[in-house]
C-alpha cells in the first residue's frame, strides 16, 4: 500500500468535525518529530493548532492546512460509513478525503522523502495545521499567524493544500483569492397603517432606488488575475407579517467579493456616498472576513508549475476563483502564497472521495516543489 494512501486512511478514520481534531495532529506530529521537526502546539478555546518547523535558516517553505471536516449529512445517503475509509473503483471514500486529508498525508510523505534524500538541505520546512478552518475560523490559522508575527517569524513560501483541481489533480493552482466584506444595512422609515400612506414612510420604497444604484455600480474592472468586484444582496428582512402595516425599517444584508483592484475603505466610502445621495436614514454595520491576496508569477508559482508538469504533463492554470481560505491570514506574513490540492468535485458533498492514484501524484508534486525551491534554486 502507498504510504500516502495509508496515512490518508488513518486521518479519515478520525471523525474530526469542526472544531475537533480527534488526534490527527498527534499522528502527523509523531512522524514529523521523528525526522527532526520541533513541534509547537497552540490551543485556543476548543481549537488545536500545530506549528512544526525543521531548520532555522531561510528560505522557509510552509505547508498549511486543516484537519477539521464539515458534517457528514444524512448517514443513510452515504454508500459507506464516512469515517471508515473505503476504496471502490479506484476512489477513496470518506469525509475529508479531498478536503483535505489527502493533502495533509501528501505533505507528510513528501517531506519524509525530501529529508531522507536531502538531510542537510538549505533553508527550513514548516507545517501550519489547524482544526478550525471549516467553522468560524477565529481560533485557528489566524492565531498561529499572530503568534508568529509577535516573534518576527516569517515565511518565504506557503503552499495551502486546499482541493483546487477542476478535473485532474494539477490542472489548477490558486494564486490568490478575493476578499470578503459584508454589510448589514438598516434603512429607517415610519411604521403605520397601509391605508394612510401620507402618515408613513415606507423604508422599502425609500431603499429601492439606492439598491438599484448599488447593484448597477461598477466597483472596479478587476485585473489580470481577478474578475471585477461583485456586490450582492444575500437577505432582505422587512415587514411585520401583516398585509396592512407599512414597516418601520428594512434590513438588507449584502456582501462584496472584491479584488486587489479595490480597497476596503474605498468600497465602504462608495456605499456610504450612494446611501447619503438618496437621503436615507440608516445604520450600517461592516464585517471584514478576509482581505484579497495575490501571488503573481515568481519563484513559488514557477516551482510548483514545473513540478506539476514533470509529474503529470499538465500545464496548470492560475486561478483566483472560489471562496476564502486560510491563505488570507497567511498572506500577512508570507509574500508568496498559493493553493494546490486534489480534485474538488466532491468536497462537502455526500460520498466525498479522492482518486487513489492522485495521492502519490500529489506527494511527488510537493516533493519536487521543495526540490526546486531549496535544492535547485
Amino acid at each position: 500500500m502507498s504510504d500516502t494512501l495509508d496515512l490518508t486512511q488513518q486521518l479519515i478514520s478520525r471523525p474530526s468535525l469542526t472544531p475537533l481534531d480527534e488526534g490527527c495532529l498527534h499522528i502527523i506530529g509523531q512522524r514529523l518529530q521523528a525526522i527532526g521537526f520541533k513541534l509547537e502546539m497552540i490551543r485556543c478555546g476548543e481549537v488545536d493548532n500545530l506549528w512544526a518547523r525543521r531548520g532555522n535558516s531561510g528560505p522557509l517553505i510552509c505547508f498549511a492546512g486543516h484537519t477539521d471536516v464539515v458534517p457528514t449529512g444524512p448517514l443513510d445517503l452515504w454508500h459507506s460509513d464516512p469515517f471508515t475509509p473505503t476504496i471502490r473503483d479506484g476512489m477513496l471514500y470518506g469525509r475529508g478525503a479531498a478536503d483535505m486529508k489527502a493533502s495533509l498525508a501528501a505533505f507528510v510523505t513528501s517531506i519524509e522523502k525530501f529529508v531522507a534524500q536531502y538531510p542537510k538541505h538549505e533553508g527550513s520546512i514548516a507545517l501550519l495545521l489547524t482544526s478550525d478552518e471549516e467553522g468560524v475560523a477565529v481560533d485557528g490559522t489566524v492565531r498561529v499567524v499572530e503568534a508568529l508575527q509577535k516573534r518576527g517569524e516569517k515565511m518565504d513560501y506557503c503552499i495551502v493544500g486546499e482541493p483546487t483541481a477542476v478535473s485532474k489533480t494539477g490542472d489548477t493552482i490558486k494564486n490568490g483569492r478575493r476578499g470578503s466584506l459584508s454589510g448589514t444595512l438598516t434603512v429607517k422609515g415610519i411604521q403605520g397603517h397601509i391605508a394612510y400612506p401620507h402618515l408613513v414612510k415606507n423604508p422599502i420604497h425609500l431603499a429601492a432606488p439606492a439598491i438599484a444604484e448599488l447593484a448597477a455600480t461598477e466597483w472596479d474592472r478587476g485585473n489580470e488575475y481577478f474578475p471585477p468586484t461583485s456586490w450582492q444582496i444575500s437577505n432582505i428582512h422587512g415587514g411585520t407579517g401583516a398585509t396592512n402595516v407599512v414597516p418601520g425599517s428594512v434590513e438588507i444584508e449584502f456582501n462584496f467579493r472584491f479584488s486587489t483592484a479595490s480597497t476596503v475603505d474605498g468600497l465602504k466610502d462608495k456605499v456610504h456616498a450612494i446611501l447619503d445621495k438618496h437621503g436615507l436614514q440608516y445604520d450600517l454595520l461592516w464585517a471584514l472576513s478576509g482581505k484579497p491576496y495575490l501571488t503573481p508569477r515568481g519563484n513559488l508559482v514557477d516551482a510548483i508549475s514545473a513540478a506539476i508538469k514533470q509529474v503529470t504533463g499538465i500545464d496548470a492554470d492560475l486561478s483566483t476563483t472560489g471562496g476564502t481560505s486560510d491563505g488570507r491570514f497567511i498572506a500577512d506574513i508570507c509574500p508568496q502564497v498559493i493553493e494546490m490540492g486534489p480534485v474538488n468535485a466532491t468536497i462537502h458533498k455526500l460520498n466525498e472521495c479522492v482518486a487513489v492514484a492522485d495521492l502519490d501524484v500529489l506527494s511527488e508534486v510537493y516533493f519536487l516543489t521543495m526540490e526546486n525551491l531549496l535544492i535547485k534554486s
